[in-house]
């Protein structure tokens, strides 16, 4: 009987140890990755390039030299955004930081400017002519008491109001779904906000190409996830990437507000 007590004590003190061992492991060791960013064409060095640790949600640029230092754990990725110059995005290896001496080449876009039409409503320049011609917004406001700002319902009908009511305060809509798909990227939403690098990124972007890689969402889960919080498809279209991080996250906040009381 001592015998198979002594055994089965050496079993858990192995598989505590075991256990131990893996979290230990498992831990993400951070350290300082330096690397220089060039252009792939002329081999210059490119100054002001953004640089986002995916991972670790914290962003940096390149200095006049192109180089730049991040925080980084072994497999992190680095996503880079250049104007002009395609997205590139490199996984961490050991051999990156033991050499320190990584070049990571942007290949510059080919692209044409689109024509540009200046006056899509042939304005005339007399207001009372002008207001004709100009398109008519049809969406209109509705405000809840309780809740921060107004919602738009699209078109003037008995079922509007209704429709806002129900996108707001049914807990099995598909606002519910979505953000339940990825409940560790919309964790990520205020570690994005607190960065003012990857603040400054998103201000300059309209494309959704840097949201998507941060939040690992699709872009059309981005547009479902505004248009379920009713805000208008022109703001979809035309606000750049750092508004929508703040619409997506004042609109998760409503969430879970909303979620806890139902």
């Amino acid at each position: 009987m001592k015998m198979k007590l002594k055994f089965f004590t050496i079993v858990l003190l192995v598989g505590s140890y075991l256990t131990f061992a893996q979290e230990e492991t498992s831990e993400v060791i951070l350290q300082e990755f330096k690397a220089q960013v060039i252009n792939a064409q002329t081999e210059e060095a490119l100054e002001s390039v953004h640089v986002v640790n995916l991972n670790q949600v914290i962003g940096t640029i390149t200095d006049t030299e192109g180089q730049f230092t991040i925080q980084a754990a072994v497999n992190d990725t680095l996503y880079f955004s250049y104007l002009g110059f395609k997205s590139q995005k490199i996984r961490v290896t050991n051999d990156m930081f033991k050499f320190m001496d990584t070049k990571i080449a942007l290949t510059e876009l080919a692209y044409a400017l689109e024509e540009v039409i200046v006056r899509p409503y042939q304005l005339t320049g007399y207001l009372e002519i002008d207001v004709k011609n100009l398109p008519i917004n049809t969406s209109y406001q509705y405000s809840i008491s309780g809740l921060s700002k107004s919602y738009e319902a699209g078109s003037k009908n008995p079922s509007a109001v209704t429709k806002v009511l129900g996108a707001i305060l049914n807990p099995a809509d598909l606002l519910r779904n979505l953000f339940g798909k990825k409940p560790n990227q919309m964790r990520k939403l205020r570690l994005i906000k607190e960065d003012d690098e990857i603040r400054d990124l998103l201000a300059s972007k309209f494309d959704r190409e840097t949201l998507t890689e941060l939040l690992q969402l699709e872009k059309v889960d981005i547009e479902d996830i505004l248009s379920n919080c009713n805000f208008s498809k022109s703001f979809i279209r035309t606000a750049n990437d750092l508004q929508i991080l703040d619409a997506i996250s004042s609109c998760y906040e409503e969430y879970k507000v909303l979620n806890r009381k139902s």
